[in-house]
């Protein structure tokens, strides 16, 4: 008996087109990392790619490590949704506030800063500006906890356009992407990171110019497609500040000033190279996040339009949407294309920033915990701590591709898992804003008010996480409602109120104040030569 050949479902001609793209890109993204191999030799080579990398690279990292699928995909569409056109304000501000800003007031002190004290991660700044080791121990495990669950949710998104591009189940997509991005990473560290960030950085500029030409286009054009928005809609879709202007403001603070306590935002300045590089990758990162931020949440500001084809689809059942098929809806009738060059869009949005992530948890638990324990009995070498360093990163990578995969298949139901994602970015950034953004400029910081910010800051969002699971309830306690309405609102009030609380409680505990401050900002004053074009003095 002859056995009939499975019959294979013709590939779309988006799926024809997108395959030797993303053949292109994977082979490229590999063949950097292969040739950065030399630049991952030391620990300071690995990490920070020997503090001498370029304004191009730097700020295309920052940018690429900032922007993912999740803010394409989900936060898109979801606030685009929500906000209409006014959801624009979102990007502006992440332009203007988490870059223009994070680079004039972060970027030159935390170079100077960092490398004058040695420190190569965000809790080894805490243990050598505040002279506490337990600083450092307990910033690595916020780290470890709360950037495994970030790191998961940069897969979001990936699913429906795959599947609707090739027809593949969501797992394969994340093992292919999960592999490849481990494999440059462990190869070329930091410097491959940085390199493959740029290529990725120039694919995100030109999809989403190309995306939101081609969406217009097909809705008659900017006019007509803003005309057609206030008729379906309602005209508060189109209105300077949308629906709910004090929503939208937190949304603002929190995508924006949540940069400036993100450790795998914040280590991008450690690398940087010089003063010049520091100017120029200010202009570059801001005009970056722009035309993608910017692009992106204008994108999802015309979503309503698409709402019959939602509901049609079932993407809209009794009132509820799915926001995270909102932009594939959108992108479904627009030509193969421009369809493929979302798809390797949404991928090297989702690498870039996948890279980042593995690279700062890998660095900051081998040098943190594991390096410090093991050299206790006899000193550790260069060359084994980089292997310690792309061993975790295997973990890392293997850890977040895992999480992505069950929370799709067997914990599909999970709100916990859901709603540890959602606290992620606020838990981050309100535990460490404060205490590195005071670090760098006051000298009067104490060490217990920088451990007020941390508890402060991871336990605002977990008391968030118990709310949006269901074990706690404070819907009608007047301010506690207001502050956890949602998980942007309470790491609004968690950053915010590290900023406050720092200064306050550094006042009231002079006594454990860090010795030799003095000495900590002598890089400050130092004497260093230069050139007339960047100095008149």
């Amino acid at each position: 008996m002859i056995t009939p050949i499975p019959q294979v479902a013709a590939l779309s001609t988006s799926a024809i087109i997108a395959i030797p793209m993303l053949i292109c890109f994977f082979a490229l993204m590999l063949a950097v990392g292969f040739a950065c191999r030399k630049h991952g030799r030391s620990v300071d080579g690995f990490v920070l790619g020997g503090r001498a990398v370029g304004p191009w690279l730097t700020a295309f990292a920052f940018g690429t490590s900032y922007f993912s699928a999740v803010i394409f995909v989900g936060y898109a569409g979801q606030f685009g949704w929500n906000f209409g056109l006014a959801s624009t304000w979102i990007g502006l501000g992440n332009a203007f506030i988490g870059s223009l800003l994070a680079w004039a007031v972060l970027g030159r002190r935390t170079r100077v800063m960092t490398q004058h004290l040695g420190s190569k991660t965000m809790p080894d700044f805490f243990e050598k500006r505040y002279d506490s080791r337990k600083l450092k121990v307990v910033a690595s495990f916020i780290v470890f906890v709360f950037l495994i669950p970030y790191t998961a949710s940069l897969y979001n998104g990936l699913s429906s356009l795959f599947n609707n591009v090739f027809a593949v189940d969501y797992w394969v997509v994340v093992v292919i992407m999960a592999v490849l991005t481990g494999i440059y990473v462990i190869f070329g560290g930091y410097m491959a990171t940085a390199i493959n960030d740029f290529i990725q950085g120039i694919i995100m500029l030109a999809g989403i110019v190309a995306v939101i030409v081609a969406v217009l286009q097909q809705n008659g054009g900017f006019n007509q497609a803003v005309e057609a928005l206030g008729v379906q809609a309602g005209p508060s879709y189109t209105s300077l500040f949308g629906t709910d202007p004090m929503f939208l403001l937190f949304v603002v603070l929190l995508t924006s000033l949540g940069t400036w306590g993100l450790p795998q935002m914040v280590g991008k300045f450690y690398s940087i190279k010089d003063e010049g590089a520091i100017k120029k990758g200010t202009l570059i990162s801001t005009i970056f996040a722009i035309v993608v931020a910017g692009g992106c949440y204008f994108l999802g500001g015309f979503g309503r339009l698409y709402e019959d084809q939602m509901m049609a689809d079932g993407f809209i059942k009794n009132g509820a949407v799915l926001f995270d098929k909102v932009i594939p809806t959108m992108l479904g009738d627009l030509s193969p294309v421009i369809v493929a060059i979302i798809v390797v869009l949404v991928l090297a949005a989702s690498m870039s920033t996948l890279s980042s992530l593995v690279l700062t948890s890998s660095s900051t638990l081998t040098l943190d915990v594991v390096q410090p324990l093991i050299s206790r009995k006899k000193p550790v070498s260069e060359r084994k701590s980089v292997l310690i360093m792309r061993l975790f990163i295997v973990f890392f990578v293997a850890l977040s591709a895992a999480i992505a995969i069950l929370k799709d298949t067997i914990w599909s139901d999970s709100v916990f898992i859901a709603q540890m994602m959602g606290v992620s970015w606020g838990a981050l950034a309100g535990a460490f804003l404060a205490p590195f953004l005071y670090g760098l400029y006051w000298k009067g910081i104490t060490k217990a008010a920088v451990a007020t910010s941390f508890v402060f800051g991871t336990g605002l969002e977990l008391v968030q996480l118990a709310i949006s699971v269901g074990w706690l309830d404070v819907s009608g306690s007047g301010w506690l409602g207001f502050i956890f309405r949602n998980s942007l609102y309470s790491g609004v009030f968690a950053m915010i109120g590290g900023l406050v609380l720092v200064p306050l409680v550094s006042a009231l505990t002079r006594k454990t104040l860090p010795t030799n401050v003095e000495e900590k900002f002598a890089g400050y004053n130092a004497t260093v030569v230069a050139s007339v074009k960047d100095s008149l003095g």
